[in-house]
């Protein structure tokens, strides 16, 4: 990590929902640890994300709804933007791209292009709706995917990944009517990414670094060779064109979405009273995109091209891509509900926020497609959670109240096997770092919980209520510095839990590059009374969600079927 000064995003959620647990095992987790040991490292970091507000699932959303597309993006910004706040992700800002300083931003982006001649004046024809009398935007339009046949929408197929052009369906009918569209001439500009093929190819090779997933997706893209993509639309509801001669037209919310990253954090800047161009304009400045597997043609194919176009603003360094989250063995539909909702969750387990980033974190689908199931979410809390990791924090400082007064003992000839321990412990700051670079989240989640599951053996083996000379404060001794070098390195995957932790033990966090250095409790130290970390999940708290499933319409005699 050579540089000093990183801007994470994270993938604008789309404002036409709540969030739900695929969204945070995909994207924001990992972000969200990513940053936190960022900052723990002392580096210049900024995270910046935000609700995709404009699009077609938006308007069609409104209209089923009979409101206005402004009434839903409000709705569910707010709860967005509040459950994520709950929940602990540390975003420096959260932003919205109805903002007038996102619209703002893409006019001026666009403007800067346009008068590089970057885009090109194209007449078409288009499917029209006559019922309606309205142009049909590419998610207006359903069909059958050309590739894998099975039902698409005209800009990209949901099943398979690919993305297509409305005119490639097979059998498009108007998402508005449901009657056959016909084909009438309209105006877009176009945002030629043939041209830049070459470009993307050497600069792709020189990312063989990148998760698999990601390199060859976009591999696979430019061996298919690169076409120009619209970048208008015939819609009322987005960024106007900012032209004359574009009446009635939009930007397509890709274009303009992407750019939402560049306006929020320009928005972070005026609140705080920084310079926003060195996070975008800086080579010496590293750009990391966490976003879920089905953007990534728009973060490694599109935005690249926007960026390089416009000639000012650095490219990303890297783009994390996770697989998907399954729930119960289903894959997670927002329009069929099948989904575990955040803002559901923080109100079914009050102050259970780090139980679930436990078990999506160690359950990441980070190199394949992978399962949430409640029964198991119930089993790993209490066993390990509950049981390893609270119970040796609990049973430290109990016996150290009984034996020790709650002060850290002074230790006296420390046994050769202790002192081992001692220095194994100064090596998981580097280990758990080092994967974390490396965006390995899960396997870093796992080295925390192998020096958990030491302490606690430590303490079995060891028996300090059984030993009544000096040796039994050296073994406490040890147990606390394993404890406390936990207390520090739990942060990035537990962090509601580290505060209380850390108030418990009288403590505060400490640099990550300080960890390996220190004695973070010292000889004398107070603590704080005992605590119990997490709470046991009973029967009924999951007995209560697979209720909640079984009445989703549709889905209930799988659950049944699966008891």
């Amino acid at each position: 990590m050579s540089n000093n000064r990183y801007t994470v995003t994270a993938a604008l959620l789309y404002a036409n929902g709540p969030i739900h647990i695929g969204h945070l095992a995909g994207v924001y987790i990992p972000a969200d640890i990513f940053v936190r040991y960022l900052r723990r490292k002392n580096k210049d970091v900024i995270f910046i994300c935000g609700s995709d507000e404009h699009g077609v699932p938006i308007m069609i959303g409104a209209q089923k709804e009979g409101i206005s597309p402004k009434k839903i993006v409000d709705k569910y910004h707010f709860i967005i933007k509040n459950s994520f706040n709950a929940f602990g992700i540390s975003f420096d800002n959260y932003s919205r791209t109805t903002s007038s300083m996102h619209h703002k931003t893409v006019t001026n982006f666009f403007k800067h292009l346009y008068h590089k001649n970057i885009f090109f004046e194209k007449t078409s024809k288009q499917f029209f709706d006559k019922i309606t009398g309205k142009f049909l935007a590419d998610r207006y339009i359903l069909g059958n995917c050309p590739y894998c046949n099975n039902k698409a929408y005209g800009d990209q197929c949901e099943k398979c990944g690919a993305a297509i052009s409305s005119d490639e369906l097979i059998n498009p009918i108007s998402a508005l009517s449901g009657h056959i569209p016909i084909l009438k001439k309209t105006k877009h500009w176009y945002l030629p990414l043939d041209k830049y093929q070459l470009f993307l190819e050497n600069w792709i090779n020189n990312k063989k670094f990148w998760k698999t997933n990601v390199y060859g997706q976009v591999k696979s893209w430019l061996c298919s060779g690169l076409k120009s993509r619209s970048i208008t639309r015939d819609l009322d509801w987005g960024v106007s064109v900012p032209l004359n001669n574009a009446k009635g037209k939009v930007l397509y919310v890709w274009f303009d979405a992407l750019i939402g990253y560049i306006s929020s954090t320009i928005e972070w800047a005026e609140r705080e009273g920084k310079n926003w161009v060195p996070y975008w304009k800086n080579d010496n400045t590293t750009l990391i995109h966490f976003i879920g597997k089905d953007n990534i043609v728009f973060h490694c194919i599109v935005f690249p091209v926007m960026l390089k176009a416009h000639g000012e603003y650095i490219l990303p360094k890297n783009v994390i891509a996770n697989e998907f989250l399954n729930l119960e063995n289903k894959k997670i539909s927002t329009s069929k509900n099948w989904a575990v909702w955040l803002h559901e969750y923080l109100k079914d387990f009050p102050n259970q926020q780090d139980s679930l980033r436990y078990i999506l974190t160690i359950n990441m689908p980070e190199t394949k497609d992978n399962n949430f199931n409640w029964k198991e979410f119930k089993i790993r809390i209490n066993s390990e959670l509950v049981s390893v990791w609270g119970n040796f924090v609990y049973r430290i400082m109990v016996i150290t109240w009984k034996y020790c007064e709650g002060k850290v003992p002074t230790p006296q000839s420390i046994s050769e096997s202790d002192c081992k321990i001692l220095q194994l412990i100064k090596t998981y700051p580097y280990k758990i770092g080092t994967l974390i670079e490396h965006y390995r989240f899960r396997d870093a989640l796992i080295h925390f919980m192998t020096l958990v599951r030491l302490g606690n053996k430590y303490l079995t083996n060891k028996e300090p209520w059984k030993i009544f000379n000096f040796n039994q404060k050296n073994i406490i001794y040890t147990a606390l510095q394993i404890l406390g070098m936990l207390s520090q390195l739990a942060e990035p995957f537990f962090p509601n839990t580290t505060k209380i932790l850390l108030d418990s033990l009288h403590l505060k966090l400490y640099s990550w590059n300080e960890l390996e250095k220190i004695e973070i409790l010292p000889p004398e130290h107070q603590l704080g009374e005992p605590i119990l970390l997490f709470k046991l999940i009973e029967n009924s708290d999951i007995e209560k969600q697979l209720l909640k499933l079984k009445k989703i319409k549709g889905m209930g005699s799988y659950l049944l079927s699966h008891k």
